[in-house]
């Protein structure tokens, strides 16, 4: 059975032991970065999480989060959920929708979970906008009619940085100018620049469409073309105090998540999982971003 809280990236295997993080590894933040930051919903995508699953919540409340990234979850589960996390004083700030936007039911079908984003009081939405087989255009017109749902919700929905609606900062505005409607926004995804292009980085990429971002993620990489490699916060290429600067600069206010997605190929234990995110909290706190 499929956990409410976690979906691992599909056609990654994990392997190997990780080699520890250190403290001295972690870049501290510049003063520039902390006068700057913005005051958000931070929060911590449970996915990141995969074998320590079961200590999840207790583990991101001892790190000093209050708020979570998780899966949407079924109508039925929804008063069970908000118990769990109330357990541990967390609460949603994104849900995870789910769909292909190649289904001719994939409007009504991410119309349930915008009602139960609304019966939880969570105003945010995060889509990867597949549309397997189909055009952009067919893809365009179905988030046209999925933000009027979302608009009756009150929930914003933020677009992956995927391939091919998000790639990089000018695919995400040309995406923004085609739908053409408030309440579907750009996720801005640090590391997935990287990853799906060459020749640029996340503070270039997100001046570009900042004007558009509804939904941010923090996720470090190590500059490698498709490469699988997304460390711990603060020990890759990505210029995590640029983009908080940045963000704070442009006041900012949706929902920053943290995301730690490991390296393909290394297996790691439920401990050093945990160290990793603890890690992570530690490195966005020096940024003025955890109490």
């Amino acid at each position: 059975m499929m956990s409410l809280f976690f979906r691992r990236p599909a056609g990654i295997i994990l392997t190997a032991a990780a080699v520890a993080v250190s403290a001295g590894a972690i870049r501290a933040a510049d003063e520039g970065a902390a006068a700057q930051t913005p005051k958000n919903m931070v929060a911590i995508r449970l996915a990141s999480y995969y074998d320590a699953e079961p200590e999840a919540l207790s583990h991101a409340a001892s790190c000093g989060f209050k708020y979570v990234f998780m899966n949407i979850v079924a109508p039925d589960k929804v008063e069970e959920t908000k118990e769990r996390l109330a357990k541990h004083g967390l609460k949603v700030a994104v849900f995870r929708g789910d769909t292909d936007l190649s289904r001719p039911g994939s409007v009504d079908e991410l119309a349930g979970q915008l009602a139960t984003c609304q019966k939880m009081g969570v105003h945010y939405m995060f889509l990867s906008p597949k549309h397997t087989g189909v055009s952009k255009e067919v893809a365009i017109e179905r988030l046209k009619k999925i933000g009027e749902v979302a608009k009756k919700c009150d929930v914003v929905i933020g677009l992956e940085t995927h391939r091919d609606l998000g790639t990089n900062g000018d695919v995400h505005v040309e995406t923004m100018k085609a739908i053409n409607h408030p309440n579907i926004r750009v996720n801005f995804d640090c590391g997935n620049i990287t990853y799906y292009n060459k020749g640029t980085d996340a503070v270039t990429e997100l001046k570009k469409c900042i004007d558009y971002v509804g939904t941010f993620e923090i996720k470090d990489h190590n500059g490698e073309y498709e490469t699988w490699n997304f460390p711990v916060l603060g020990t890759g290429v990505v210029d995590i105090p640029g983009v908080v600067k940045l963000l704070g600069q442009h006041g900012y206010t949706g929902p920053i998540t943290l995301e730690i997605e490991g390296v393909q190929g290394v297996k790691r234990s439920k401990d050093e999982i945990k160290k990793e995110i603890a890690a992570s909290a530690d490195y966005v706190r020096s940024l003025g971003l955890l109490d």
